[in-house]
């Protein structure tokens, strides 16, 4: 009887799990909510120039897990790298609060530090605490599905709470916040992990530490400077050359001709890697548009959105909890409605899922383009219609997020694995950093119609054009994607791919 209750309830490492997580989450979904205004208001940076660095700095964050997971398998071991990587997210966090402090008169290069710490913090945090979850159950226990689901739950409190917190404050004060977040989980994490962390078998779980040597060393070092100067170049050079670009997309390039390069790939696999690397391009499309709600959305929110409610302002920062909160509500509806789809056997193949979450992406701009259209000079849209995006871009990304991890692992040869699932986060830092570029399309100025941009053609002289280009684009995707599917679908040869439970 005692054993039949371990096998359905967690242990409670998944707990312990879940709280670090959840701090960590705080940490820097808090610090990015109020970044971009961050930039614009005591930095006193452009809008277009705030955008990119935010790209670049969004971008960066998907890129550095590659390394931090090769250091953790190589030598550090799951425990050392997140416990590295949440001192140095601290570190970072707390540049940004002496950034804010300083202001514009030396704020910069602070921030520069502060992120450069952020991201190579999260290189080493993010891909270990995910792989503990899956070590605490046996192989193929059947509760490490329900085990992820109450992790993500986690992921979304975290970023549920931490805009309505660091929001609600100064600058400096919300990004000192975001640090003390980030110290709570690693103080837990470090105090918790003997007790914790354990199979139910009793022993303990996570890779063993290595005597770290001497090229190791450099190579974190190495990568620091790397990032620092990369943040750095335009400033430092007086350059529009934007070095980040030039290095995410190259590598997007680069990798699979590495990957096709190898002459070992059965006819079977190659067309199954043609299938994740045509779904990580529409992926960038995805991203690229939803990615918005941490920049162009922000200062809309800012700027443009009714946020006055019985005489109280709320901060535009409070938008970004929309998303976490739809999460939590609508996720298990999403499963019902996939579970009562496949018991008809009509539930969608995993690209008519991604194919559906770009249409969904379209439709929540078509919601805030109605919005804007005709918005004169000084006038504000209420805040229901950016509320309405943020719910339908949730479903959106339901829809599509949760498929892709899962389909890398079922579609990658086993020996290429960790190639492809790095080629799928490598897809993300470019949708990130590309997400940044659209936001600098964004028309400048307080009322959103200072000066015109344009892209591949397209004039963008007010937010209305400027919310089109998103339809257009991921309208584009989805149509192309839905018309591919059925193509894409027998390049997977697996019957079993899909129509699996979840």
């Amino acid at each position: 009887m005692e054993n039949n209750a371990v096998k359905t309830g967690h242990p409670k490492g998944l707990y312990f799990l879940f709280f670090t997580e959840m701090w960590e989450r705080f940490s820097y979904y808090g610090m990015r909510a109020i970044f971009i205004l961050f930039m614009t208001k005591v930095l006193l940076m452009k809008d277009a120039d705030a955008s990119e660095i935010y790209g670049s700095y969004t971008g960066l964050v998907y890129l550095t897990p590659l390394l931090g997971g090769y250091l953790c398998d190589k030598f550090l071991g799951n425990r050392r790298s997140i416990v590295i990587g949440g001192l140095l997210m601290a570190i970072g966090q707390f540049f940004m609060f002496f950034s804010a402090s300083v202001g514009a008169n030396g704020g910069v290069s602070l921030m520069w530090m502060g992120l450069t710490a952020i991201i190579i913090g999260n290189g080493f945090f993010k891909p270990n605490i995910s792989t503990m979850v899956g070590q605490l159950y046996p192989a193929n226990d059947r509760r490490i599905d329900s085990a992820f689901t109450i992790f993500y739950m986690g992921i979304n409190l975290g970023a549920f709470f931490s805009p309505l917190v660091c929001g609600s404050m100064d600058f400096k004060w919300g990004f000192l916040a975001a640090g003390v977040g980030m110290l709570i989980g690693l103080v837990a994490f470090v105090l918790g992990q003997k007790k914790y962390l354990v199979s139910e078998e009793g022993k303990s779980i996570g890779l063993p530490v290595k005597k770290l040597d001497v090229k190791s060393i450099a190579m974190i070092i190495g990568s620091i400077g790397i990032i620092f100067f990369m943040l750095n170049f335009k400033q430092m050079f007086k350059s529009d050359v934007d070095i980040i670009s030039y290095f995410i997309y190259g590598a997007m390039v680069a990798m699979p001709i590495l990957i096709f390069s190898d002459k070992s790939l059965t006819k079977i696999e190659t067309q199954r890697i043609t299938v994740i690397f045509l779904l990580a391009f529409f992926v960038i499309f995805f991203w690229g548009a939803f990615e918005q709600a941490g920049a162009s959305l922000t200062l809309f929110a800012d700027r443009q959105t009714e946020r006055t409610i019985f005489g109280w302002e709320m901060p535009a920062s409070y938008f970004q909890s929309v998303n976490p909160l739809a999460v939590i509500s609508l996720a298990p509806i999403m499963t019902i409605v996939w579970g009562f789809l496949y018991a008809r056997k009509l539930e969608p193949s995993s690209p008519k899922k991604m194919a559906i979450g770009l249409g969904l992406v379209a439709l929540g701009y078509v919601v805030i383009a109605i919005a804007v259209k005709g918005l004169g000079l000084g006038e504000k849209v209420s805040m229901w219609w950016l509320i309405g995006l943020y719910v339908i871009h949730t479903i959106g990304e339901l829809c599509l997020s949760p498929i892709g991890l899962s389909m890398v692992s079922k579609l990658a040869p086993l020996r290429l694995s960790s190639l492809m699932m790095g080629t799928w986060f490598l897809a993300n830092a470019a949708a990130n950093k590309f997400a940044g570029t659209l936001s600098a399309l964004i028309p400048g100025g307080e009322d959103g119609t200072g000066g015109a941009t344009s892209f591949l053609g397209f004039q963008i002289t007010n937010l209305y054009e400027f919310f089109i280009l998103f339809i257009i684009m991921s309208g584009a995707a989805a149509a192309i994607l839905f018309v591919l599917s059925s193509w894409l679908e027998k390049r997977m040869h697996n019957d079993h791919v899909e129509g699996q439970p979840e």
